[in-house]
């Protein structure tokens, strides 16, 4: 299932379906059974005479996986699934993909966002067309890149959350900050504590507060990206 539109915007749902049934060499009684099952998975009934390019963006991702799973594979390539659709379709595409791999489906995904990678039961990185880590999401968390010896995580919460952070990465002991929301996530060496480091960021803010948090899968990513890159300059 290509990242970009692929299928006939001049057929209907119907005929698309059925080009891809005889494509892949399913007999008239599997191609009716199998047609049947995607559509009820897909739940793309009610346009089945409408002509794909008049769908929306989330119901012609619908119907592309439909296409690439009316003859059963078992093994699914989707290349950045729900780029462009929006968070509503985003979130039942999703629910779609958990059906499939619960019916024994493996599907490799590709992805540019990191809350779609933690849904995923193992992640790998491809940085600069390598391949630079690949595991569970817990492990790769964990990685030493990512939160070296003599770090420690923190969000910090605070009124001016732009200005605290244009402060905090003027300072060496903060490794990396980010904006998170409201908050900053802090890479801050044991050298400076939390305490030390919202004295002087956000002086005098009676409501600064800081907790320890994980890294996130971006954290992750951001990070063994730039470690890569070190050692490749090295």
């Amino acid at each position: 299932m290509s990242q970009k539109f692929s299928l006939y915007g001049d057929l209907t749902v119907t005929e698309n379906l059925d080009f891809y049934a005889r494509i892949y060499g399913l007999d008239e009684s599997r191609h009716r059974t199998r047609r049947d099952t995607v559509v009820a998975l897909t739940g793309i009934e009610p346009y089945l005479e409408r002509l794909a390019s008049q769908l929306s963006g989330g119901w012609k991702q619908r119907l592309a996986l439909a296409c690439a799973m009316i003859h059963e594979p078992e093994v699914l390539f989707l290349d950045e699934p729900t780029a462009g659709i929006d968070p509503v379709a985003r979130r039942e595409l999703w629910d779609l993909l958990f059906a499939l791999s619960g019916q024994g489906v493996t599907m490799l995904v590709t992805t540019h966002y990191m809350d779609e990678a933690e849904r995923c039961t193992h992640v790998g990185y491809i940085h600069l067309s390598k391949l630079i880590a690949l595991g569970r999401p817990e492990e790769l968390k964990s990685n030493p890149d990512v939160t070296p010896e003599g770090t420690h995580r923190f969000e910090i919460r605070c009124t001016n959350p732009t200005g605290s952070l244009a402060l905090a990465n003027k300072i060496p002991d903060v490794r990396d900050a980010t904006m998170f929301g409201d908050t900053l996530h802090v890479l801050l060496a044991d050298s400076l504590s939390a305490d030390e480091l919202l004295q002087r960021i956000a002086s005098g803010d009676v409501h600064a507060e800081h907790r320890p948090v994980d890294p996130t899968l971006e954290d992750v990513f951001v990070l063994m990206s730039r470690a890569q890159s070190k050692r490749l300059e090295a």
